[in-house]
């Protein structure tokens, strides 16, 4: 696993560890093992969208701690697909020279650096958790905020109202994808992957709970999709080929009348045919309400996951709520998932992975050999 001077680069024995620390070749790009880390925002970027002392501490703390491919968390594809102030960008050249410092550690580690590309929507321009409302916050443009568009002037919650789309905004958001792809080379990154879930602009053009457009963009399945498949056939051209292009997909809204399983499956199916590498399983939180929310289950989006893979002939890795290393394990060795991706247990403990072969030297950082 290890790869930088002075540690070792051998990988861990699978004999030991099982399927889930063997590695996976994506494209041109192997992955040492398949416990990685979730995208997962920090709201710390300087006001430049630039990442900072935070991120180089926090990212190389979970690369230390032995998780395969870390998914740096959302990084905007344009000053006006933000979503706070504080959201990393990936917009411009600066932005992406300054990325490399935390992409040249991640890689010196042994742990393949991917980012999170995003376009916000009408989950934009609130406040930061832990200020005021919060997410449920909207900052107005009269406070710096800034305007919002949608596929319809629906807002979420609280926020602003956004502006419904025209055809020269989905342009702009097609061209600010691929030149964020573009970017995230530049910047050493190995993977990119599009933000298709959670409530965020692509998202939001799928689900007809968020959609009442009667154009070419809304209606039936195939107007829905259409925006978020332009974007990742654009990623996909403008990503190097031998690189993998994730998607965060959401496999249901959990409200009815949103996205069935069914729909997410033909969804995985066209973009197995634009190129895309793997599908990074999630659900919900399209709208605000409590019901939409995943159930507290452990691995709530296996199934989702294995169904998907089964449908599109992708490989997938489903995230929430998979804490238990054996839990991952059996996914992976039971042919569910090629890898699983964890979110708030590796802010619980960064050196989770790690902690799936205690006595491998080859797996743990040679300056911490003392502690074996």
């Amino acid at each position: 696993m290890r790869s930088c001077e002075g540690v070792s680069s051998a990988v861990p024995s699978t004999e030991s560890s099982g399927p889930v620390m063997s590695p996976l070749r994506l494209r041109e790009v192997t992955v040492p093992n398949r416990l990685w880390m979730s995208p997962m925002a920090q709201y710390s970027a300087g006001p430049d969208g630039k990442p900072t002392d935070w991120h180089l501490v926090h990212y190389g703390a979970r690369a230390v701690g032995g998780a395969g491919l870390i998914m740096v968390e959302s990084a905007a594809v344009g000053p006006l697909h933000r979503t706070t102030s504080a959201d990393l960008g990936i917009w411009n050249e600066d932005q992406a020279a300054a990325h490399r410092r935390l992409t040249s550690f991640l890689s010196g580690q042994g742990t393949v650096p991917g980012i999170q590309l995003l376009a916000a929507g009408r989950k934009g321009s609130h406040q930061v958790p832990w200020v005021g409302e919060g997410q449920n916050g909207p900052v107005s443009m009269d406070d710096g905020g800034w305007e919002l568009i949608a596929p319809s002037p629906i807002p979420f919650g609280d926020l602003s109202v956004p502006r419904e789309a025209g055809h020269a905004d989905l342009d702009e958001v097609v061209s600010a994808f691929a030149n964020a792809a573009r970017m995230a080379h530049l910047a050493g990154y190995e993977v990119a992957e599009l933000h298709a879930a959670h409530g965020y602009i692509l998202h939001q053009f799928l689900s007809p709970l968020s959609n009442h457009r009667t154009d070419e963009y809304g209606g039936s399945l195939q107007n829905r999709m259409r925006l978020p498949l332009r974007v990742a056939r654009a990623v996909r051209e403008a990503f190097p080929a031998g690189k993998p292009v994730f998607v965060r997909i959401t496999a249901t809204d959990w409200v009815e009348g949103g996205i069935s399983v069914e729909e997410a499956a033909t969804f995985a199916k066209e973009l197995a045919a634009v190129g895309i590498d793997l599908l990074d399983v999630t659900s919900g939180v399209l709208v605000r309400d409590r019901e939409a929310r995943p159930p507290a289950r452990d691995g709530v989006n296996v199934e989702f996951a294995s169904a998907l893979k089964k449908a599109s002939g992708l490989a997938v890795a489903p995230v929430g709520q998979i804490g238990d290393l054996s839990l991952a394990g059996e996914v992976v060795a039971g042919g569910q998932a090629d890898a699983v991706l964890i979110g708030r247990p590796l802010l619980r403990d960064p050196y989770l992975a790690l902690r799936n072969w205690p006595s491998d030297k080859t797996a743990w950082p040679s300056q911490y050999h003392r502690a074996l």
